[in-house]
């Protein structure tokens, strides 16, 4: 109920931002346009959000003769847990890091980087595809992968109104000015990226308990994240701060310039790391994982 809310809130947000963008740069007439437009891409997110995230981080498909392993584990893992087999990707990003997208779990998919398969060991990596399932299985993917593509759409929209207002040289009284158009260019990717750091990576702590009873223990997962947070402050991920928070570690660098956004989510998550790496411990060594299941 709780991720329903929180995508009714984005969908909302990003609907209102549309609006604002085109009120901006064609008035009334802007206005209605931008409704269309925001109708037709919300709807669009929600169907092919998953297609949209997978594109964006240039995953290609691997099939089972290719990575028998990675198949097995999934295959294993979705059996147990009752849920149907996620398609599989494989990024050639060096940095380890994953993901998990669709808006359900018969849309679902799941991606690692080539860096993960590199630096872990299968028994750590079935930590991670056990998290990013359980966050398939808490329907945790529905709201991220609809964020990821709305933030997408809002920067990209913005950037052709801010365009379009400077080239007019400000000519249109209904339209922005050249410092208004600058201002839009630089405060709705801004705004974007800001609605990814409002959503709660909480959702990460119940994935880690989720994913350490599917498997029976939390071990595997904390010393994957033990070793995703040392090679993420060392080997750089380019990913655009809309998409940054799909992964299970938040890249350490994405390329639309901004800095600052991009280091306070950054930030926040090494902290977010150390805790749940602690409460994997904990799990541990309380022996409270005590039975197989999506919570």
């Amino acid at each position: 109920m709780r991720n329903n809310v929180k995508t009714a809130v984005i969908l909302a947000a990003f609907g209102g931002l549309i609006l604002l963008i085109g009120g901006a740069v064609g008035g009334t007439n802007g206005l209605t346009i931008a409704l269309i437009i925001a109708l037709v891409l919300v709807g669009g997110q929600y169907w092919f959000s998953d297609r949209i995230a997978i594109a964006a981080a240039r995953a290609i498909p691997v099939t089972e003769e290719q990575m028998p392993e990675y198949y097995r584990i999934v295959r294993e893992l979705t059996e147990r847990a009752g849920m149907p087999m996620p398609r599989l990707y494989v990024t050639e990003d060096r940095q380890p890091n994953a993901f998990a997208t669709g808006r359900n779990p018969s849309h679902a998919a799941v991606a690692v980087t080539r860096g993960l398969l590199e630096i872990c060991t299968w028994d750590e990596i079935r930590g991670v595809l056990a998290h990013e399932l359980s966050h398939v299985g808490n329907r945790d993917t529905l709201i991220t992968s609809v964020a990821a593509g709305l933030a997408l759409a809002i920067t990209f929209a913005a950037r052709l109104a801010a365009f379009a207002g400077i080239f007019a040289g400000g000519n249109n009284r209904e339209g922005p000015n050249i410092f208004e158009s600058l201002a839009l260019l630089i405060l709705a990717p801004l705004a974007a990226a800001l609605l990814q750091l409002a959503l709660s990576r909480s959702r990460e702590y119940e994935a880690d308990r989720s994913g350490a009873r599917l498997i029976g223990d939390g071990e595997p997962l904390a010393r994957a994240l033990a070793k995703l947070d040392a090679a993420s402050k060392q080997v750089p991920m380019n990913v655009r701060p809309e998409a940054a928070s799909m992964y299970i570690v938040v890249p350490q660098r994405c390329d639309d310039g901004l800095e600052v956004v991009s280091l306070l989510a950054r930030d926040a998550d090494l902290v977010a790391l150390g805790l749940r790496r602690d409460a994997l411990w904990r799990l541990v060594l309380d022996e409270l994982v005590d039975g197989p299941g999506v919570v």
